[in-house]
């Protein structure tokens, strides 16, 4: 019988008993579940940055680590970590990021703000344009991105995608490197920021970049904090050259209540919500690597140490 240890912390751990031991008995993998192996037994660990682990070298005959989050920035650069890292790819996390996006894409395309918070009797007959009128990036085309930008192409948006490597997306116009950047923030009217956060991504939207978009843009962050300026977005939205910023994602977290962002008119913030990993569908993910990894089958969403995600 494999042994997996969760190191996903004591609250996590409630969350997660039941539904993983559930879904590994349903992937037909005899395990034994515990927060407690000694290391040196522990085939598998399932695994959070914040958890009771911070040194893998004690694990020596671990197959293979699973996060449980899909950000792995806080672990891929972790020197003692040498077995397989898996990032989490989990159906309800997509679903609700999705869910996240489509819903401020569509505040914004719309204009509810203005109807929501102005209710002072004047009449403002403007209706806004249709979908396909509206110009929306997407950078990232990871599982996340690629997933939101496929929902507003659906829903006919005009939608436009950037990655650092080359990616292809059926009714999406996808560009990659500098020069595609420079293309997809320059006819971007809203764009919605799903990149991994890695040395290259950090502070992504700076001054320059953030001047590239057409006047009165709007940004819809869920994914990282860090990959924004956050100096330079202020005075973007305090020059109106950007119209809004929806902010799910912070540097620091949570946000302290004296940061700008909190009162700024052009500014929302919501509180790192706009997607969860959900126990149940969580479980069966890594259920079936663990499965796969039994089997000698390759492991899925298994990180890349070059490029960090």
């Amino acid at each position: 019988m494999i042994k997996v240890l969760f190191a996903g912390g004591p609250t996590r751990w409630e969350d997660y008993r039941a539904p993983l031991a559930a879904a590994l008995a349903e992937a037909g993998v005899a395990a034994d579940l515990r927060t407690d192996h000694p290391p040196e037994a522990v085939d598998y660990i399932v695994y959070a940055p914040n958890g009771p682990v911070s040194d893998f070298t004690p694990f020596v005959r671990a197959k293979a680590v699973l996060n449980l989050w899909a950000g792995v920035e806080d672990v891929v650069g972790n020197p003692t970590l040498t077995q397989p890292l898996c990032r989490m790819v989990d159906v309800g996390l997509t679903e609700g990021m999705v869910e996240y996006v489509v819903g401020h894409v569509l505040r914004h395309h719309l204009g509810l703000d203005a109807h929501i918070l102005r209710q002072d009797g004047t009449w403002r007959p403007s209706a806004p344009p249709l979908a396909r009128d509206r110009r929306v990036g997407v950078l990232g085309l990871g599982a996340l991105g690629a997933a939101c930008a496929r929902a507003l192409a659906g829903l006919n948006f005009d939608v436009a995608g950037w990655s650092r490597s080359e990616k292809s997306l059926p009714g999406i116009a996808c560009h990659a490197g500098d020069g595609g950047l420079g293309r997809v923030l320059a006819r971007s009217e809203i764009v919605v920021t799903l990149l991994p956060l890695t040395p290259e991504t950090e502070g992504l939207l700076n001054a320059d970049r953030l001047a590239r978009l057409p006047e009165g843009a709007v940004i819809v962050n869920p994914g990282r904090g860090p990959l924004i300026d956050d100096e330079a977005l202020l005075a973007a939205l305090d020059a109106g050259r950007i119209g809004h910023a929806t902010l799910d994602v912070f540097r620091e977290e949570p946000l302290p209540p004296e940061h700008p962002f909190w009162p700024h008119p052009r500014v929302t913030v919501t509180p790192h919500i706009a997607s969860e990993t959900r126990p149940a569908t969580a479980a069966r993910a890594i259920a079936e690597n663990i499965r796969r990894g039994e089997e000698g089958a390759p492991f899925l969403h298994l990180v890349d140490r070059d490029t960090g995600y």
